[in-house]
């Protein structure tokens, strides 16, 4: 009987199960359910669904058992920096609130004038800052006397928090806890400092564990429920960026990736973190990768535009395929409207569509009015977004890039991709689409004994999917819109 590793990859809009199995020196795949991932706003605030979340993983468990389907392990990914709070009597203290509450809109910059400067967190995290960053989501909650905050017992992030709801034991994985900006990526350690500025203590958090360690097996609770045995849990690298990043399936060093979703997440794979002046000028990040890698890196505020703007146009706009609108964009006059994906307008805007009209309306630009100059707006805006950060990459890289690998759901968009290609000047290669549910089985592989060590995992997946190549085009076209793009944004 096959032996199949289980993945829940939870993205901010969406999640998925699947369940995959190595044979013959390939990774076999299918998924096994997908549902939404809905943001709850009631009362001034938005909230993830835990118990929801919860709901359709033990749907996908017992829909495998159904099956009669062999589950080695399970691994849990999600997005980054949420947490949830646990009371001293094992019970969840309310729904987690999400990245996007507007309650963090104002912490991050109280905090550093107030509490820590900026330089100095910097120097310990090495982190991009963020509003929504799990030290200034949490230092906004102490300020408004958050119940749920004064009374827990235990703060775990997001997989850590649906692993111990499986097996019911806590930890703290690294990969996840390194986007927190309260973990110095040098000693891999939350930093005392750092937790006592927001009146927390070590205590609060779980055990640190490093990717591939079994956390637990299935509470007798959960095998009754699901029919499954005492199924062994394993900590992936909870973090869905860090299991996408394991699966880029480059045969050497020498690439840069772009983990292309909701997020654009665009970096370099190194030894050790860097943390310098440079990299704080320009605001990168380093968080924790598998085998002790660092993933320094710089978040894009990505799909999010175009996902939406989608949500805001009309019904027979909203009907067409992916395919049928961004095709309609391509025959807009290009670089007509362009943006800064970054800009602090579009971090969770009441109207998207608003809030790029009033960007180029207040960089004398043309504004964008229909669904295609709006795609248009968005997609040449991020490919050059992409370049700008890609050349900062350059500076930091101790090796030749020659290569990006885009991953994730946005190697689907061919448009895109190829806009990406010419933008950097580079080969670009895309594919897989579903990388961090694959980054996550790999790890439950490696955890199993089955591979040695990351770059089998990527020869593997190398050899197990069907990569996209873009080659660049159109260099002096793009040169010219670049410098356009560089006077826009200075202009902010």
């Amino acid at each position: 009987m096959k032996n199949y590793f289980f993945a829940v990859d939870l993205g901010a809009t969406s999640g998925r199960t699947i369940i995959g199995n190595i044979a013959d020196g390939r990774l076999v795949q299918e998924e096994v359910t997908r549902f939404p991932n809905n943001l709850i706003e009631q009362g001034g605030h938005f909230y993830w669904d835990i118990f929801a979340l919860y709901h359709e993983i033990i749907r996908g468990l017992k829909e495998v058992a159904k099956r009669g389907v062999n589950i080695s392990s399970i691994g849990i990914d999600t997005w980054g920096v949420d947490f949830v709070f646990i009371g001293d009597d094992g019970a969840i203290l309310r729904n987690p609130r999400a990245y996007r509450d507007p309650v963090t809109f104002d912490a991050m910059d109280d905090y550093l004038k107030h509490v820590i400067c900026r330089e100095e967190v910097y120097e310990v995290a090495g982190i991009q800052f963020m509003n929504f960053n799990s030290i200034f989501q949490l230092y906004a909650m102490k300020r408004e006397g958050n119940t749920a905050f004064k009374h827990a017992d235990k703060i775990l992030f997001m997989p850590d928090a649906l692993s111990w709801m499986l097996t019911g034991n806590e930890v703290c994985e690294y990969t996840i806890a390194s986007t927190s900006e309260l973990l110095d990526p040098r000693t891999k350690l939350l930093d005392e400092r750092l937790l006592q500025s927001i009146g927390l203590t070590r205590s609060k958090f779980g055990k640190m564990v490093k990717p591939g360690t079994m956390i637990g097996t299935l509470t007798d609770e959960v095998q009754r429920i699901t029919g499954l045995g005492p199924v062994p849990v394993i900590a992936v690298a909870g973090h869905d960026t860090a299991s996408a990043v394991a699966a880029v399936p480059a045969r050497n060093e020498n690439f840069a990736y772009l983990s292309s979703g909701t997020w654009s997440l665009m970096g370099i794979e190194t030894k050790d973190a860097i943390i310098n002046k440079r990299s704080y000028e320009l605001n990168f990040t380093n968080e924790g990768g598998i085998e002790g890698t660092t993933r320094f890196l710089k978040n894009i505020c990505g799909m999010w535009l175009y996902e939406r703007c989608r949500k805001e146009w009309p019904e027979e706009v909203r009907r067409l395929s992916h395919p049928e609108l961004q095709g309609s964009a391509m025959d807009v006059e290009p670089f007509r409207s362009i943006i800064n994906p970054d800009d602090e307008l579009f971090a969770n805007p009441p109207s998207m569509l608003e809030a790029i009209q009033t960007y180029c309306r207040n960089t004398n630009q043309t504004v964008p009015e229909t669904p295609a100059e709006i795609c248009r707006c968005i997609f040449d805006s991020l490919a050059l977004r992409y370049r700008q950060v890609f050349a900062w990459l350059k500076e930091f890289a101790s090796f030749d890039l020659n290569v990006l690998h885009i991953i994730g759901g946005g190697s689907l968009n061919k448009y895109l991709n190829q806009f990406t290609a010419d933008a950097l000047g580079v080969e670009v290669l895309a594919g897989p689409q579903e990388c961090t549910a694959i980054g996550n089985m790999m790890m439950q592989a490696k955890a199993a004994g089955l591979v040695s060590d990351i770059w089998e995992m990527r020869r593997i997946i190398a050899d197990s999917v069907e990569l996209v190549k873009y080659e660049p085009k159109d260099k002096v076209v793009w040169d010219a819109a670049y410098k356009k793009y560089l006077e826009i944004v200075a202009k902010k």
